[in-house]
């Protein structure tokens, strides 16, 4: 099935998700190959609860196994919230979007986003 045309959607769905981010890539918001979705990507922020130390975030869209980058090796200060996405993204069938950093535990990834669907 194709995703839709997103001026024909009949349902969108409000949508957040978080991770605490590890040293692999991990997923945070999947669109299956055959949803028949398109995902919106609203916001992504990335939180250091660490309040000595600086952190990297890796922030990825996984297209047919290929990591095309959002950011890369991005420091995030200790204490502080990176903006990675503030303009809306989407997400096509197939697409993961992944986060990773180079300390386990020490970040938190938020995203907010939209599932459009013409069901």
């Amino acid at each position: 099935m194709a995703a839709p045309n997103i001026v024909n959607v009949t349902t969108i769905t409000g949508k957040t998700t978080v991770l605490a981010v590890t040293t692999s890539a991990t997923a945070i918001v999947t669109n299956s190959g055959a949803s028949g979705k398109v995902f919106k990507v609203n916001a992504l922020y990335v939180s250091n609860v660490d309040g000595a130390n600086n952190a990297d975030v890796n922030v990825d869209i996984f297209r047919s196994s290929t990591a095309y980058h959002i950011a890369k090796t991005v420091s995030v200060p200790a204490d502080s919230t990176l903006v990675v996405l503030d303009t809306p993204i989407y997400l096509m069938e197939g697409d993961i979007l992944k986060g990773g950093a180079n300390a386990a535990s020490d970040l938190d990834l938020f995203v907010s986003f939209e599932v459009m669907d013409d069901a």
